[in-house]
């Protein structure tokens, strides 16, 4: 046994009494952890690979079987826990960089559950949004500033190409690659039907989805796979990607074994070779370098995109998105540490950048200050879970939201966090045929559309009880929120006051 052998994080537990060994959980376990000893007539788990996805536990037809996690851990020790014990074992084993999938998992503040929401009573009456109208529709790119006439009195359409929005929130950058054909196309599907927009994330746009266009945000990434003319053409906006939430400052990588087929294809690339994306964009090195990308890719498209930049929550975030403001930028999207991702090295992922929270409010102080608010608009994501989020997000400054990790758990996604390793058994992060059939997208679209519509309804339901009619009202109204359990500098900085007061 190796000196560096720890046991399994998870068990399978099987009732006999209940297994009828159909092989369900063999057929279904990506990972093989199920197998049928024919000689003995018993179902065997190799409970090592196992990850915790519930694909067995869910399509069990007799509730045979529970994953639980083990009790059988080393020696208790406040500064080495197991999982750092666990992972300098693999290093010390591998020579190589911890890679982990999703957002940060450590218990670090998460501030929306310390921010509280304010609800009128009786000077300002609640709106009820069954029987009166509530407004949220949102518009994102640059406002004119002052209003202007024309000699009739008419108001002068002087606006830059806008983003339309029948609901503040859009599906995040996820990537043709990192997640499966089926697993976009239920995006472009739900989002087309919802009247918002998807991201294609950084490897281009399969040909079969652009007829979604006037649904999709582009991508153009420093590795500028998939990047050409018919692509920029297709979309309704395009982002430049400079960072991302989950490992700021940490090109892409998408390893060769899902670089297969129609991926490779629109990536421009061969099958089998590793999408490295740099750190930084080559051609990037100052705001006058990224004004002169804005402006190509605006010019390369005829002034009919608006062009969003997209960066990493760190802690200058407020000077960074005064100089993205300044550049041609119609919207600033703001990733928070909390975000997903495909793979991310797992120090980065755990250790860099700072929570969106703080971001959003920082960054719409530090535009207000300067007079240029209205110059962009303002797109924040990176834990979004739930219509509160979104509400609280917007009370703090921002136009709108984007979510991921939410939308992938809509369709079947049980964070398991192992998305590096292709072997998705719900049929989102992978690319094997087998596996990404299990996801349809048709019921896929259908779930998505089932959570954002839930979500549009809380909306209305928490402006309504704020007195509020409309999300232009209640972008950076923080006179709406209150903290709870926080510091004098977190409530500053949030430029929030403490509940009570």
């Amino acid at each position: 046994m190796s000196i560096n052998y720890i046991y399994p994080e998870f068990e399978v537990v099987r009732r006999d009494d209940r297994c009828i060994r159909c092989r369900v959980c063999e057929r279904q376990c990506a990972n093989e952890v199920h197998r049928y000893d024919a000689d003995e007539g018993v179902m065997i788990s190799d409970e090592i690979k196992c990850v915790n996805c519930q694909r067995c536990v869910s399509l069990c037809p007799t509730r045979a079987l529970k994953i639980v996690k083990s009790d059988c851990v080393l020696r208790e020790n406040a500064n080495w826990s197991n999982q750092t014990i666990k992972e300098i074992y693999k290093q010390a084993d591998s020579g190589g960089v911890l890679l982990s999938s999703m957002g940060n998992p450590n218990p670090l503040p998460v501030y929306w559950d310390k921010i509280l929401i304010n609800a009128s009573q009786v000077t300002n009456p609640p709106i009820d949004p069954l029987r009166e109208p509530m407004e949220t529709k949102v518009f994102l790119g640059k406002k004119s500033s002052p209003i202007e006439r024309d000699a009739s009195g008419n108001l002068k359409n002087n606006l830059t190409p806008q983003i339309e929005l029948d609901m503040p929130v859009m599906f995040s950058a996820m990537s043709y690659g990192s997640i499966s054909y089926n697993a976009h196309k239920s995006l472009a599907l739900a989002a087309k039907e919802l009247g918002i927009l998807y991201n294609t994330g950084e490897g281009g746009l399969h040909e079969d989805f652009y007829v979604y266009g006037e649904n999709t945000i582009v991508q153009v990434a420093s590795g500028r796979f998939g990047v050409h003319e018919n692509f920029l053409q297709a979309g309704k906006a395009i982002e430049i990607k400079m960072g991302q939430g989950a490992k700021p400052g940490i090109g892409g990588h998408l390893p060769g074994t899902k670089i297969v087929g129609d991926v490779a294809k629109t990536r421009m690339i061969p099958e089998g070779s590793d999408a490295i994306s740099p750190a930084p964009h080559h051609d990037i090195y100052s705001i006058e370098d990224l004004r002169q990308l804005v402006y190509s890719l605006k010019e390369a498209t005829a002034y009919k995109k608006p062009v969003i930049v997209k960066v990493a929550a760190v802690h200058n975030i407020a000077a960074i998105a005064s100089g993205i403001a300044r550049s041609g930028a119609d919207v600033i999207a703001i990733d928070g540490f909390r975000g997903g991702t495909g793979a991310a090295p797992t120090r980065v992922r755990d250790n860099v950048g700072i929570p969106i929270e703080l971001a959003i409010a920082s960054v719409d102080k530090r535009l207000r200050d300067e007079g240029i608010r209205n110059n962009v608009s303002l797109v924040v994501g990176g834990s979004i879970r739930s219509a509160a989020d979104v509400v609280k997000a917007i009370a703090l400054g921002a136009d709108a939201c984007y979510i991921a990790t939410a939308a992938l758990l809509a369709l079947g996604c049980h964070l398991c966090r192992t998305c590096q390793t292709g072997k998705c058994n719900w049929g989102i992060a992978t690319q094997r045929p087998e596996l990404v059939k299990r996801l349809n997208p048709e019921i896929g679209k259908e779930r998505l559309v089932n959570l954002m519509t839930a979500w549009k309804h809380e909306i209305k339901e928490l402006m309504g009880g704020m007195g509020i009619n409309s999300i232009e009202a209640l972008r950076g109204n923080r006179l709406m929120l209150r903290g709870i359990g926080l510091n004098e500098k977190e409530l500053e900085i949030l430029g929030i006051s403490h509940a009570g007061e």
